[in-house]
Protein backbone atom coordinates (compact mmCIF):
# COMPACT_ATOMS: atom_id res chain seq x y z
CA UNK A 1 0.00 0.00 0.00
CA UNK A 2 2.63 2.30 0.84
CA UNK A 3 4.27 1.58 -2.60
CA UNK A 4 1.07 2.95 -4.56
CA UNK A 5 0.65 5.94 -2.66
CA UNK A 6 4.05 7.11 -3.39
CA UNK A 7 4.23 6.11 -6.83
CA UNK A 8 0.26 7.69 -6.57
CA UNK A 9 -0.97 4.70 -8.38
CA UNK A 10 -4.19 4.42 -5.79
CA UNK A 11 -4.09 2.47 -2.68
CA UNK A 12 -5.90 5.55 -1.49
CA UNK A 13 -2.79 7.91 -2.20
CA UNK A 14 -3.30 10.58 -4.22
CA UNK A 15 -0.08 11.93 -6.27
CA UNK A 16 3.11 12.91 -4.81
CA UNK A 17 3.18 16.44 -3.69
CA UNK A 18 -0.09 15.66 -1.75
CA UNK A 19 1.52 12.85 0.47
CA UNK A 20 4.66 15.21 1.43
CA UNK A 21 2.61 17.81 1.99
CA UNK A 22 0.84 15.87 5.01
CA UNK A 23 2.16 15.34 8.45
CA UNK A 24 4.93 12.93 9.29
CA UNK A 25 2.54 10.92 11.58
CA UNK A 26 -0.10 10.47 8.49
CA UNK A 27 2.00 9.54 6.20
CA UNK A 28 2.77 5.91 5.12
CA UNK A 29 6.61 6.41 4.59
CA UNK A 30 8.44 9.83 4.42
CA UNK A 31 9.62 10.90 1.48
CA UNK A 32 10.79 14.25 1.72
CA UNK A 33 14.31 13.51 2.53
CA UNK A 34 15.02 11.51 -0.57
CA UNK A 35 12.63 12.11 -3.26
CA UNK A 36 12.31 15.35 -5.43
CA UNK A 37 8.45 15.21 -6.39
CA UNK A 38 9.42 17.70 -9.59
CA UNK A 39 11.44 15.64 -10.94
CA UNK A 40 8.94 12.71 -10.64
CA UNK A 41 7.75 10.91 -13.32
CA UNK A 42 5.78 7.17 -13.88
CA UNK A 43 7.79 5.13 -15.64
CA UNK A 44 5.85 2.91 -17.81
CA UNK A 45 8.79 0.07 -17.80
CA UNK A 46 8.78 -0.75 -13.92
CA UNK A 47 6.66 -2.05 -11.38
CA UNK A 48 5.36 0.60 -8.06
CA UNK A 49 8.22 -1.16 -6.56
CA UNK A 50 10.52 0.37 -9.35
CA UNK A 51 9.47 3.66 -9.67
CA UNK A 52 10.31 3.97 -6.71
CA UNK A 53 13.85 2.70 -6.47
CA UNK A 54 14.11 4.73 -9.98
CA UNK A 55 13.39 8.26 -7.79
CA UNK A 56 15.09 7.20 -4.55
CA UNK A 57 17.37 10.07 -3.81
CA UNK A 58 18.12 13.11 -2.24
CA UNK A 59 20.65 16.18 -1.62
CA UNK A 60 23.10 13.04 -0.71
CA UNK A 61 22.81 11.30 -3.75
CA UNK A 62 22.41 14.75 -6.02
CA UNK A 63 25.41 16.29 -4.39
CA UNK A 64 27.12 12.47 -4.82
CA UNK A 65 26.48 12.69 -8.33
CA UNK A 66 27.39 16.03 -8.78
CA UNK A 67 31.02 15.14 -7.46
CA UNK A 68 31.40 12.08 -9.56
CA UNK A 69 31.13 14.17 -12.69
CA UNK A 70 32.68 17.15 -11.23
CA UNK A 71 35.93 15.52 -8.84
CA UNK A 72 38.48 18.09 -7.69
CA UNK A 73 42.51 17.45 -8.63
CA UNK A 74 45.09 19.40 -8.10
CA UNK A 75 46.50 19.12 -11.26
CA UNK A 76 43.44 18.09 -13.78
CA UNK A 77 40.46 19.81 -12.31
CA UNK A 78 41.67 22.61 -9.89
CA UNK A 79 38.21 24.16 -9.81
CA UNK A 80 36.16 20.99 -9.08
CA UNK A 81 34.19 20.02 -6.34
CA UNK A 82 35.56 19.38 -3.33
CA UNK A 83 33.93 16.27 -1.03
CA UNK A 84 32.97 16.92 2.23
CA UNK A 85 30.02 15.03 2.24
CA UNK A 86 30.91 11.19 2.00
CA UNK A 87 32.34 9.72 5.04
CA UNK A 88 35.32 8.16 3.68
CA UNK A 89 38.79 8.20 5.42
CA UNK A 90 41.15 9.35 2.58
CA UNK A 91 44.04 9.82 5.49
CA UNK A 92 45.76 6.18 5.33
CA UNK A 93 46.24 5.42 2.00
CA UNK A 94 49.88 4.62 2.03
CA UNK A 95 48.98 2.29 4.73
CA UNK A 96 46.32 0.23 3.47
CA UNK A 97 47.80 0.40 -0.07
CA UNK A 98 51.29 -1.31 1.55
CA UNK A 99 49.63 -3.73 3.51
CA UNK A 100 47.16 -4.95 1.05
CA UNK A 101 50.01 -5.68 -1.61
CA UNK A 102 51.71 -7.78 0.61
CA UNK A 103 52.79 -11.23 -0.32
CA UNK A 104 50.77 -12.86 2.06
CA UNK A 105 47.45 -11.00 0.54
CA UNK A 106 48.04 -12.87 -2.93
CA UNK A 107 46.77 -16.30 -2.34
CA UNK A 108 44.89 -18.33 -4.88
CA UNK A 109 43.30 -21.72 -4.09
CA UNK A 110 41.00 -23.57 -5.44
CA UNK A 111 37.97 -22.99 -2.43
CA UNK A 112 38.58 -19.28 -3.09
CA UNK A 113 37.28 -19.13 -6.32
CA UNK A 114 34.31 -21.87 -5.21
CA UNK A 115 30.76 -21.31 -3.75
CA UNK A 116 31.34 -20.72 -0.46
CA UNK A 117 29.43 -21.02 2.87
CA UNK A 118 26.45 -18.76 2.69
CA UNK A 119 27.73 -17.13 6.07
CA UNK A 120 31.21 -17.13 4.68
CA UNK A 121 34.37 -18.77 4.51
CA UNK A 122 35.05 -20.35 8.14
CA UNK A 123 39.08 -19.26 8.14
CA UNK A 124 37.71 -15.59 7.92
CA UNK A 125 34.58 -16.31 10.60
CA UNK A 126 36.95 -17.16 13.01
CA UNK A 127 39.50 -14.59 12.21
CA UNK A 128 36.66 -12.21 12.86
CA UNK A 129 35.35 -14.04 16.16
CA UNK A 130 39.15 -12.96 17.67
CA UNK A 131 39.25 -10.17 16.06
CA UNK A 132 35.73 -8.57 17.93
CA UNK A 133 37.01 -10.63 20.95
CA UNK A 134 40.09 -8.55 21.17
CA UNK A 135 38.90 -4.81 19.84
CA UNK A 136 35.61 -5.23 21.77
CA UNK A 137 36.91 -6.72 24.71
CA UNK A 138 34.62 -9.27 24.88
CA UNK A 139 34.46 -10.93 28.38
CA UNK A 140 34.62 -14.47 27.02
CA UNK A 141 35.65 -15.61 23.69
CA UNK A 142 33.21 -14.72 20.76
CA UNK A 143 31.92 -17.94 18.28
CA UNK A 144 32.65 -17.92 14.81
CA UNK A 145 29.24 -19.86 14.36
CA UNK A 146 28.07 -16.40 15.41
CA UNK A 147 29.79 -14.49 12.75
CA UNK A 148 28.03 -13.69 9.20
CA UNK A 149 30.05 -12.10 6.53
CA UNK A 150 28.15 -9.53 4.17
CA UNK A 151 29.69 -7.24 1.04
CA UNK A 152 28.80 -4.07 3.58
CA UNK A 153 26.61 -2.76 6.66
CA UNK A 154 24.40 -1.43 3.91
CA UNK A 155 23.39 -5.29 2.84
CA UNK A 156 23.48 -6.09 6.99
CA UNK A 157 20.78 -3.22 7.51
CA UNK A 158 18.68 -3.99 4.29
CA UNK A 159 18.78 -8.03 5.51
CA UNK A 160 18.12 -7.50 8.89
CA UNK A 161 15.32 -5.23 8.10
CA UNK A 162 13.55 -7.66 5.89
CA UNK A 163 14.16 -11.01 8.35
CA UNK A 164 12.97 -8.99 11.70
CA UNK A 165 10.28 -6.98 10.33
CA UNK A 166 7.03 -7.53 7.78
CA UNK A 167 6.13 -4.54 4.91
CA UNK A 168 4.76 -2.11 6.52
CA UNK A 169 6.14 -2.66 10.26
CA UNK A 170 9.26 -0.07 11.19
CA UNK A 171 12.58 0.34 13.18
CA UNK A 172 13.13 2.77 15.81
CA UNK A 173 15.93 5.70 15.59
CA UNK A 174 17.37 8.15 16.93
CA UNK A 175 17.81 11.40 14.49
CA UNK A 176 19.84 12.92 13.35
CA UNK A 177 21.36 9.81 11.46
CA UNK A 178 23.28 8.35 8.71
CA UNK A 179 20.13 8.81 6.11
CA UNK A 180 21.22 5.72 3.93
CA UNK A 181 19.96 3.56 6.77
CA UNK A 182 16.53 4.51 5.36
CA UNK A 183 16.80 3.33 2.05
CA UNK A 184 18.66 -0.16 3.19
CA UNK A 185 15.29 -1.15 4.88
CA UNK A 186 13.22 0.42 2.31
CA UNK A 187 13.99 -0.37 -0.90
CA UNK A 188 13.82 -4.52 -0.91
CA UNK A 189 11.73 -5.13 2.73
CA UNK A 190 9.00 -1.92 2.40
CA UNK A 191 10.60 -1.47 6.33
CA UNK A 192 10.11 2.17 7.55
CA UNK A 193 11.35 4.47 10.39
CA UNK A 194 9.69 5.84 13.70
CA UNK A 195 11.78 8.51 14.51
CA UNK A 196 12.71 9.74 18.39
CA UNK A 197 14.07 13.25 17.71
CA UNK A 198 16.68 14.94 19.48
CA UNK A 199 17.43 18.42 19.71
CA UNK A 200 20.51 21.06 21.04
CA UNK A 201 18.12 22.24 23.56
CA UNK A 202 19.55 21.58 27.13
CA UNK A 203 16.47 20.53 29.05
CA UNK A 204 15.23 17.68 31.62
CA UNK A 205 17.01 15.00 31.21
CA UNK A 206 18.95 16.21 28.53
CA UNK A 207 22.69 17.26 29.51
CA UNK A 208 24.63 17.56 26.14
CA UNK A 209 22.75 18.98 22.52
CA UNK A 210 21.50 15.74 20.78
CA UNK A 211 21.25 13.58 23.55
CA UNK A 212 19.60 9.80 23.44
CA UNK A 213 17.45 9.09 26.65
CA UNK A 214 15.01 6.12 27.25
CA UNK A 215 12.72 8.84 28.08
CA UNK A 216 12.91 10.19 24.20
CA UNK A 217 12.79 6.19 22.89
CA UNK A 218 9.64 5.87 24.87
CA UNK A 219 7.88 8.42 23.61
CA UNK A 220 8.52 7.73 20.02
CA UNK A 221 7.57 4.33 20.49
CA UNK A 222 4.26 5.11 21.86
CA UNK A 223 3.58 7.61 19.32
CA UNK A 224 4.12 5.13 16.80
CA UNK A 225 1.86 2.51 18.77
CA UNK A 226 -0.77 4.85 19.37
CA UNK A 227 -0.96 5.48 15.12
CA UNK A 228 -0.91 1.71 14.89
CA UNK A 229 2.23 1.37 13.94
CA UNK A 230 4.08 -2.24 14.60
CA UNK A 231 7.86 -1.49 16.04
CA UNK A 232 10.04 -4.70 15.74
CA UNK A 233 13.93 -2.93 16.66
CA UNK A 234 15.64 -0.47 17.71
CA UNK A 235 18.97 0.99 16.11
CA UNK A 236 21.43 2.45 17.80
CA UNK A 237 24.71 3.68 16.08
CA UNK A 238 27.94 3.86 18.64
CA UNK A 239 29.63 5.89 18.10
CA UNK A 240 27.02 8.04 16.67
CA UNK A 241 26.93 9.60 13.01
CA UNK A 242 26.66 12.20 12.42
CA UNK A 243 27.12 13.51 15.71
CA UNK A 244 30.48 11.53 16.66
CA UNK A 245 28.68 10.73 20.28
CA UNK A 246 30.14 7.71 22.20
CA UNK A 247 27.41 6.05 24.19
CA UNK A 248 28.55 4.94 28.12
CA UNK A 249 28.28 1.69 29.43
CA UNK A 250 25.34 2.86 31.94
CA UNK A 251 23.61 4.39 28.62
CA UNK A 252 23.94 1.31 26.27
CA UNK A 253 22.77 -0.55 29.32
CA UNK A 254 19.63 1.57 29.40
CA UNK A 255 18.87 1.54 25.58
CA UNK A 256 19.07 -2.73 25.58
CA UNK A 257 16.37 -2.64 29.02
CA UNK A 258 14.37 -0.28 27.12
CA UNK A 259 14.45 -2.91 24.09
CA UNK A 260 14.11 -5.95 26.17
CA UNK A 261 10.95 -4.36 27.91
CA UNK A 262 9.05 -3.95 24.68
CA UNK A 263 10.75 -6.85 23.26
CA UNK A 264 12.06 -4.97 20.34
CA UNK A 265 15.22 -6.14 18.54
CA UNK A 266 18.58 -4.09 18.88
CA UNK A 267 20.23 -3.28 15.90
CA UNK A 268 23.99 -2.24 16.82
CA UNK A 269 26.22 -0.61 14.67
CA UNK A 270 29.62 -0.03 15.57
CA UNK A 271 31.28 0.32 12.65
CA UNK A 272 33.45 3.10 13.89
CA UNK A 273 34.61 1.62 16.94
CA UNK A 274 38.41 1.68 16.21
CA UNK A 275 38.15 5.84 14.66
CA UNK A 276 37.99 7.23 18.51
CA UNK A 277 40.88 9.49 17.90
CA UNK A 278 41.46 10.97 21.27
CA UNK A 279 43.08 8.92 24.45
CA UNK A 280 40.29 11.14 26.45
CA UNK A 281 37.37 9.40 24.87
CA UNK A 282 36.90 5.59 25.64
CA UNK A 283 34.60 3.44 23.33
CA UNK A 284 32.02 0.63 25.07
CA UNK A 285 31.07 -2.30 22.62
CA UNK A 286 28.02 -4.12 23.49
CA UNK A 287 29.74 -7.31 23.09
CA UNK A 288 32.40 -6.29 25.95
CA UNK A 289 29.24 -5.95 28.22
CA UNK A 290 29.52 -8.67 31.04
CA UNK A 291 25.65 -9.30 30.52
CA UNK A 292 23.21 -8.66 27.87
CA UNK A 293 19.89 -7.96 28.93
CA UNK A 294 18.49 -9.57 25.71
CA UNK A 295 21.62 -11.52 23.82
CA UNK A 296 18.38 -13.56 21.43
CA UNK A 297 17.50 -10.18 20.37
CA UNK A 298 20.94 -8.10 20.32
CA UNK A 299 22.90 -8.43 16.56
CA UNK A 300 26.29 -6.35 16.56
CA UNK A 301 27.61 -4.93 13.32
CA UNK A 302 31.13 -4.12 12.33
CA UNK A 303 33.13 -3.37 8.66
CA UNK A 304 36.01 -2.79 7.79
CA UNK A 305 35.60 0.58 5.70
CA UNK A 306 35.70 3.36 8.00
CA UNK A 307 37.94 1.89 10.79
CA UNK A 308 40.36 0.29 7.69
CA UNK A 309 40.17 3.56 5.38
CA UNK A 310 39.05 0.85 2.41
CA UNK A 311 35.50 1.58 1.59
CA UNK A 312 35.65 0.42 -1.88
CA UNK A 313 36.31 -3.13 -0.47
CA UNK A 314 32.58 -4.05 0.34
CA UNK A 315 32.87 -6.04 3.76
CA UNK A 316 30.50 -6.32 6.56
CA UNK A 317 29.80 -8.79 9.30
CA UNK A 318 27.13 -9.18 11.73
CA UNK A 319 27.74 -11.13 15.16
CA UNK A 320 24.77 -12.67 17.13
CA UNK A 321 23.67 -15.65 19.33
CA UNK A 322 20.04 -16.10 17.61
CA UNK A 323 20.72 -18.57 15.26
CA UNK A 324 17.09 -18.45 13.69
CA UNK A 325 18.29 -14.59 12.90
CA UNK A 326 21.88 -15.54 11.65
CA UNK A 327 20.07 -18.40 9.50
CA UNK A 328 17.79 -16.40 7.83
CA UNK A 329 20.13 -13.51 7.26
CA UNK A 330 22.75 -16.06 5.64
CA UNK A 331 19.88 -17.13 2.92
CA UNK A 332 20.00 -13.42 2.01
CA UNK A 333 23.50 -13.92 1.81
CA UNK A 334 23.66 -15.23 -1.61
CA UNK A 335 22.70 -12.11 -2.88
CA UNK A 336 25.03 -10.31 -0.81
CA UNK A 337 28.26 -12.19 -0.63
CA UNK A 338 31.73 -11.40 -0.67
CA UNK A 339 34.17 -13.07 -2.97
CA UNK A 340 36.86 -16.01 -2.12
CA UNK A 341 40.21 -13.32 -2.77
CA UNK A 342 38.65 -10.42 -0.63
CA UNK A 343 37.25 -12.94 2.37
CA UNK A 344 41.44 -14.02 2.68
CA UNK A 345 42.86 -10.50 2.35
CA UNK A 346 40.71 -9.42 4.95
CA UNK A 347 41.21 -12.35 7.30
CA UNK A 348 45.13 -11.51 6.51
CA UNK A 349 44.49 -8.42 8.01
CA UNK A 350 42.49 -9.18 10.69
CA UNK A 351 45.33 -10.99 11.71
CA UNK A 352 48.40 -9.45 11.65
CA UNK A 353 49.54 -10.21 15.32
CA UNK A 354 53.56 -10.10 14.37
CA UNK A 355 55.08 -12.00 17.01
CA UNK A 356 52.95 -10.02 19.67
CA UNK A 357 49.80 -11.71 21.15
CA UNK A 358 47.84 -8.34 20.17
CA UNK A 359 47.57 -7.47 16.78
CA UNK A 360 50.81 -5.90 15.74
CA UNK A 361 50.58 -4.03 12.51
CA UNK A 362 47.08 -2.65 13.54
CA UNK A 363 47.67 -1.35 16.58
CA UNK A 364 51.81 0.13 16.51
CA UNK A 365 51.57 1.02 13.01
CA UNK A 366 47.86 1.64 11.32
CA UNK A 367 45.67 2.54 14.38
CA UNK A 368 48.74 5.44 15.80
CA UNK A 369 49.08 6.82 12.51
CA UNK A 370 45.56 6.63 11.92
CA UNK A 371 44.57 8.41 14.92
CA UNK A 372 47.21 10.89 14.52
CA UNK A 373 45.85 11.62 11.61
CA UNK A 374 42.19 11.97 12.46
CA UNK A 375 43.02 13.96 15.29
CA UNK A 376 45.21 16.40 13.38
CA UNK A 377 42.73 16.74 10.33
CA UNK A 378 39.92 17.52 13.10
CA UNK A 379 42.10 19.79 14.84
CA UNK A 380 42.73 22.08 11.63
CA UNK A 381 38.92 22.12 10.91
CA UNK A 382 37.56 22.85 14.08
CA UNK A 383 40.15 25.55 14.56
CA UNK A 384 38.90 27.18 11.51
CA UNK A 385 35.03 26.91 12.48
CA UNK A 386 36.97 28.60 15.67
CA UNK A 387 38.03 31.53 13.91
CA UNK A 388 34.34 31.99 11.64
CA UNK A 389 32.99 31.68 14.87
CA UNK A 390 31.05 28.93 14.09
CA UNK A 391 29.07 26.47 16.69
CA UNK A 392 29.92 22.61 16.99
CA UNK A 393 29.72 19.89 18.49
CA UNK A 394 32.82 18.84 20.24
CA UNK A 395 33.38 14.92 19.50
CA UNK A 396 36.41 12.58 19.38
CA UNK A 397 35.14 9.76 17.13
CA UNK A 398 34.73 9.23 13.49
CA UNK A 399 35.42 11.68 10.45
CA UNK A 400 32.45 14.20 11.10
CA UNK A 401 31.87 17.28 12.64
CA UNK A 402 28.15 18.20 13.45
CA UNK A 403 27.88 22.17 13.04
CA UNK A 404 25.22 24.82 13.26
CA UNK A 405 24.92 27.28 10.86
CA UNK A 406 21.65 28.09 11.56
CA UNK A 407 23.08 32.14 12.55
CA UNK A 408 23.38 32.16 8.60
CA UNK A 409 19.21 31.03 7.81
CA UNK A 410 17.41 33.77 7.45
CA UNK A 411 14.00 32.48 8.38
CA UNK A 412 15.28 29.33 9.75
CA UNK A 413 13.69 26.64 7.63
CA UNK A 414 14.28 23.08 6.33
CA UNK A 415 14.08 25.07 2.53
CA UNK A 416 16.82 28.04 3.57
CA UNK A 417 18.94 25.10 4.40
CA UNK A 418 18.90 23.50 1.43
CA UNK A 419 19.29 26.53 -0.28
CA UNK A 420 22.62 27.26 1.70
CA UNK A 421 23.58 23.52 1.01
CA UNK A 422 23.12 24.28 -3.09
CA UNK A 423 25.32 27.14 -2.28
CA UNK A 424 28.12 25.32 -0.96
CA UNK A 425 27.78 22.97 -3.85
CA UNK A 426 27.27 26.03 -6.65
CA UNK A 427 30.65 27.04 -4.70
CA UNK A 428 32.46 23.43 -5.17
CA UNK A 429 32.35 22.09 -1.98
CA UNK A 430 30.13 19.25 -0.95
CA UNK A 431 28.76 19.04 2.63
CA UNK A 432 25.51 17.21 3.69
CA UNK A 433 22.51 19.03 5.12
CA UNK A 434 20.88 18.32 8.38
CA UNK A 435 17.31 17.07 6.65
CA UNK A 436 20.01 14.46 4.91
CA UNK A 437 20.27 13.19 8.77
CA UNK A 438 16.27 13.69 9.55
CA UNK A 439 17.52 16.57 11.81
CA UNK A 440 14.86 17.85 13.86
CA UNK A 441 16.60 21.77 13.71
CA UNK A 442 17.19 23.24 10.36
CA UNK A 443 20.94 24.72 10.03
CA UNK A 444 22.82 21.60 10.87
CA UNK A 445 25.14 20.37 8.69
CA UNK A 446 27.59 17.63 8.58
CA UNK A 447 31.83 18.08 7.33
CA UNK A 448 33.74 15.23 7.14
CA UNK A 449 37.52 16.11 7.89
CA UNK A 450 39.28 13.16 7.26
CA UNK A 451 40.88 13.94 4.24
CA UNK A 452 44.92 15.37 3.07
CA UNK A 453 45.36 18.97 4.00
CA UNK A 454 45.78 20.59 0.52
CA UNK A 455 41.71 19.80 0.31
CA UNK A 456 40.90 20.93 3.70
CA UNK A 457 42.35 24.07 3.53
CA UNK A 458 41.09 24.36 -0.16
CA UNK A 459 37.53 23.68 0.90
CA UNK A 460 37.56 25.88 4.08
CA UNK A 461 38.42 28.78 2.02
CA UNK A 462 35.30 27.89 -0.20
CA UNK A 463 33.01 27.63 3.26
CA UNK A 464 34.91 30.90 4.41
CA UNK A 465 33.31 33.03 1.00
CA UNK A 466 29.70 31.60 1.33
CA UNK A 467 29.61 31.84 4.93
CA UNK A 468 30.81 35.63 4.42
CA UNK A 469 28.67 36.75 2.15
CA UNK A 470 25.90 35.19 3.49
CA UNK A 471 26.34 36.82 6.83
CA UNK A 472 26.80 40.34 4.72
CA UNK A 473 23.36 39.68 3.42
CA UNK A 474 21.85 38.84 6.34
CA UNK A 475 23.12 42.60 7.79
CA UNK A 476 21.96 44.10 4.71
CA UNK A 477 18.50 42.67 4.44
CA UNK A 478 17.67 43.22 8.75
CA UNK A 479 18.45 46.63 7.66
CA UNK A 480 15.97 46.98 5.50
CA UNK A 481 13.83 44.81 8.12
CA UNK A 482 14.60 45.14 11.59
CA UNK A 483 14.09 42.33 13.61
CA UNK A 484 11.25 41.95 15.78
CA UNK A 485 13.45 39.55 18.39
CA UNK A 486 16.21 36.73 18.67
CA UNK A 487 15.54 34.00 16.28
CA UNK A 488 15.00 31.13 18.61
CA UNK A 489 16.83 27.96 19.52
CA UNK A 490 20.34 28.47 19.17
CA UNK A 491 22.81 26.54 20.35
CA UNK A 492 22.75 26.14 24.53
CA UNK A 493 25.67 27.16 26.76
CA UNK A 494 26.70 23.80 27.16
CA UNK A 495 31.01 22.67 27.32
CA UNK A 496 29.69 20.42 24.94
CA UNK A 497 29.31 22.84 22.34
CA UNK A 498 32.47 25.10 21.01
CA UNK A 499 31.17 28.68 21.52
CA UNK A 500 33.04 31.71 19.70
CA UNK A 501 32.29 34.99 20.39
CA UNK A 502 33.40 36.61 16.76
CA UNK A 503 30.75 37.40 14.19
CA UNK A 504 27.99 37.24 16.95
CA UNK A 505 24.60 37.30 15.45
CA UNK A 506 23.25 41.07 15.03
CA UNK A 507 20.14 41.62 17.44
CA UNK A 508 18.03 44.71 18.06
CA UNK A 509 18.94 47.65 19.87
CA UNK A 510 18.10 47.33 23.48
CA UNK A 511 17.99 43.29 23.54
CA UNK A 512 20.49 42.27 25.46
CA UNK A 513 20.19 42.28 29.28
CA UNK A 514 22.71 41.35 31.89
CA UNK A 515 22.00 37.34 31.04
CA UNK A 516 23.07 37.64 27.66
CA UNK A 517 26.28 39.38 28.72
CA UNK A 518 26.93 36.61 31.21
CA UNK A 519 25.84 34.33 28.17
CA UNK A 520 28.42 35.86 26.21
CA UNK A 521 31.24 36.05 28.65
CA UNK A 522 30.96 32.29 29.31
CA UNK A 523 31.05 31.48 25.54
CA UNK A 524 34.48 33.49 25.27
CA UNK A 525 35.61 31.65 28.52
CA UNK A 526 34.83 28.40 26.82
CA UNK A 527 36.09 28.91 23.58
CA UNK A 528 39.55 30.86 25.11
CA UNK A 529 42.55 28.29 25.35
CA UNK A 530 43.67 30.99 27.64
CA UNK A 531 43.52 28.90 30.66
CA UNK A 532 44.99 26.07 29.69
CA UNK A 533 48.16 27.74 28.32
CA UNK A 534 48.34 29.82 31.49
CA UNK A 535 48.56 27.39 34.29
CA UNK A 536 50.08 28.43 38.10
CA UNK A 537 53.04 26.18 37.23
CA UNK A 538 53.99 27.99 33.94
CA UNK A 539 53.79 31.39 35.90
CA UNK A 540 55.51 29.75 38.84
Amino acid sequence: QALSEIAGMGGGGGDLQEIRARPLAERKVDMHGFCNPSDFQRSPYLSARGNIANIFRGSTEEGYKAYHADKYDEDKNPNGIINFGTSENKLCFDLMSKRLTQTDMNLMEPPLLQYPDWKGHMFLREEVARFLTYYCKAPAPLKAENVIVLNGCGSLFSALATVLCDPGEAVLIATPFYGGITQSVFLYGNVKLVYAYLDSKITGTSTRPFQLTVEKLEKALQDARAEGVTVRALILLNPQNPLGDIYSLSELRDYLEFAKRHELHVIVDEIYMLSVFDESATFHSVLGMDRLPDPQRTHVMWGISKDFAVSGIRFGTLYTENQDVANAVASLCYFHGVCGPVQHKVAQLLRDRGESVAPYWINQVYLRANHARLKAAHTYVTDELKTLGVPFLNRNAGFFVWIDFRKYLRTGTFEEEMLLWRRFLDNKVLLSCGKAFECSEPGWFRIIFADKTHRLQLGMQRIRKVLEEREQEILAEEKEQPCQSEQDGKADSTDEVIFVSRHQEPTCAGSSNLGDLIGLLQQQMRSSDWLQKNTAEQFA
